[in-house]
């Protein structure tokens, strides 16, 4: 790891305030990858089109599988900034995981609405 022998040692209460952050990412990882898992299981007991609960699933479980990879990147990247005394990068993370969470919730309030 080239990048973490770089500059010097961060503050350790704000490497383990990264560490937490990264945390709580993977938290959130494994909670939308444990939902997918439940709709595809759902899928099979339901009456529900069991194509748009595999899709879902299919969707949820990617989706999972970015945040887990991102959250990584960016805890990497904010250490690596720390040791150089550099501020922190901005991370795009948040802005897309509600906007993916903004549509998965307006599709499934419609068809509940519609069902």
């Amino acid at each position: 790891m080239a990048w973490h022998d770089e500059g010097k040692d961060p503050d350790y209460r704000f490497s383990l305030a990264n560490e937490r952050t990264f945390l709580a990412w993977i938290r959130t990882a494994l909670a939308i990858l444990a939902v997918a898992i439940i709709l595809r299981q759902f899928a099979g007991s339901s009456q529900a089109p069991q194509q748009a609960f595999f899709v879902l699933s299919v969707i949820l479980a990617a989706v999972s599988g970015i945040i887990g990879l991102s959250a990584y990147f960016r805890w990497r990247n904010n250490e690596h900034a720390m040791r150089l005394d550099r501020a922190l990068p901005l991370s795009t993370l948040i802005l897309w995981l509600a906007i993916t969470i903004a549509v998965l919730a307006g599709g499934t309030a419609l068809w509940l609405l519609f069902e």
